[in-house]
């Protein structure tokens, strides 16, 4: 009897302490961080218990998936963000919303996003998201701080130097005029034809990372859940159903790099790493005379899958983005390619004759700006501290809305709204009334370290296309940009292409 009373008081203290515990975490802290931001005039929507903002969220974002948009409308904001576009308007342009019972402090005025990413300090680590997404993109680079993100940096930064990035340019437009091929034999039949261009930029830019991927990639990208994430971070041990397929493509996607490593690893005496970027990246890791790497094989790993769906994901996506505003805007199309015969002529375009392209680099930029393919991104504090004025929590999230801010008047000026490559004319830090204002591939000492890449491949894909073809928007396009992981086109991007 005793024993039992014994027992049965334990398990009735540990309930106790779960419960006192919940209790603080799910009622007494959310509403006294409340009451310490409105006391320093930070407002935002109410904190619902054990939600928060989540589904006011999961509902506007309903509403605004049933959206289409006029193809010279680029303001897909009420589709993508649209609790974002609300709670501005009624709380102003910093606002604390919940994830859960974690709060998120929006960041919009571009001096205090300037604080969060030029920091040097840690004060402001990575916001590991949603933790689908994290397993799919692996703890590499993106994802890493302090010194781990110190050693991964040493070792893959070699790989994306400019020297380097130029000798690429020949793989880029092998994989480019490979695709075109297809396409130039479609045409042979006569009249124009009809390319749904989006996958296609998807299977370009899978292969010039490293041939062989795409089906795994593609399937990486379907049925994914947004990054607002769960408000209970254990239930992403639990084995739902969202889980249980993201374990297991997890670990098909592991395999698979570990097959093409180890054959390539194998094979580096005679046929050196490979010319792509997987290449690059097993050159920088490689140990020299017997030394221990740098990176552990996980390591490695983890760094290719953040280039294969990170790096691939996004440039696909610019190039879609970039077809469409060339395909909308025909006068630049004709500009563009007035200067891509004078630069290159009619032969493949080399990494000098690509940095010679100044109006398709001006383009590009304003494609980033207007469609960047990361809408946001996340920080979190490290501690308590002092953020614009205001005191912020420890473990709060920091969201810094891109899409907003490159749409905001007051930084980007009257014509924000519109597309104008011209404004990039001086340069990028010129293009704004702030110089740090485009983010496109972030800013600070950990900006995207693979944004040279991405602009060359962008540059050299989009030069052989206004070699050989004209682009107009299918009748069957319907403008209604979605994001998922990255910004794309909800029903893809029928084009019409003719040959010149």
């Amino acid at each position: 009897m005793g024993v039992a009373w014994m027992v049965a008081a334990a398990v009735a203290a540990v309930l106790a302490s779960w419960a006192f515990n919940a209790l603080v975490h799910l009622v007494w802290r959310p509403y006294a961080i409340t009451r310490r931001f409105r006391a320093q005039g930070v407002r935002g929507p109410d904190y619902r218990f054990f939600t928060g903002s989540l589904g006011e969220i999961k509902r506007l974002r309903a509403e605004g998936a049933a959206v289409t948009l006029d193809v010279d409308d680029h303001d897909f904001i009420p589709m993508v963000q649209p609790h974002l576009r609300k709670w501005i308007a009624l709380y102003g342009k910093t606002f604390v919303y919940w994830t859960g019972a974690r709060p998120n402090v929006c960041v919009t005025d571009v001096n205090v996003v300037r604080q969060v990413l030029f920091d040097r300090t840690g004060l402001y680590p990575k916001n590991l998201m949603n933790p689908h997404i994290s397993r799919l993109l692996g703890k590499g680079l993106v994802l890493t701080d302090g010194d781990d993100w110190k050693r991964h940096r040493k070792v893959v930064h070699p790989a994306f130097n400019m020297d380097k990035l130029k000798m690429m340019t020949a793989t880029m437009s092998e994989c480019a005029r490979s695709m075109m091929s297809e396409w130039e034999a479609q045409l042979a039949k006569g009249g124009e034809v009809e390319i749904e261009l989006s996958s296609r930029f998807e299977e370009l830019t899978a292969d010039v990372i490293s041939h062989g991927v795409r089906e795994q990639l593609r399937r990486g990208e379907t049925g994914l859940p947004g990054a607002e994430g769960a408000p209970i971070p254990a239930l992403k041990y639990l084995p739902t159903e969202k889980n249980l397929r993201t374990w297991k493509l997890d670990k098909q996607v592991r395999g698979m790099l570990m097959d093409i490593i180890k054959t390539r690893l194998a094979n580096k005496d005679t046929a050196g790493y490979g010319n792509d970027l997987l290449g690059l990246m097993l050159e920088a890791c490689a140990p020299e005379h017997g030394e221990t790497p740098m990176l552990s094989m996980d390591e490695i790993i983890d760094e290719c899958k953040t280039f294969f769906f990170a790096g691939h994901d996004t440039t696909s996506h610019l190039l879609t983005w970039a077809s469409f505003l060339l395909s909308t805007h025909p006068e630049w199309q004709d500009r563009l390619r007035e200067e891509v015969r004078r630069e290159c002529g009619d032969e493949v375009p080399t990494g000098d004759a690509l940095n010679k392209l100044k109006l398709v680099n001006m383009f590009l930029l304003e494609t980033l700006r207007l469609y960047g393919p990361v809408s946001l991104i996340q920080r979190k504090t490290g501690s308590d501290l002092d953020l614009g004025g205001i005191r912020v929590p420890e473990g709060a999230i920091l969201t810094i809305p891109i899409a907003t801010i490159h749409r905001d008047k007051e930084v980007w000026g009257d014509a924000a709204g519109e597309f104008k490559p011209e404004r990039f004319e001086n340069g990028v830090t010129r293009a704004a009334k702030y110089p740090n204002a485009l983010l496109s591939f972030s800013s600070g000492p950990r900006s995207c370290i693979g944004q040279n890449f991405a602009m060359i491949e962008a540059k050299a894909v989009v030069a052989m296309i206004l070699q050989r073809f004209e682009l107009e928007l299918s009748p069957k396009y319907v403008h209604a940009p979605m994001d998922v992981i990255t910004l794309r086109p909800r029903h893809g991007l029928p084009m019409l292409l003719r040959p010149l």
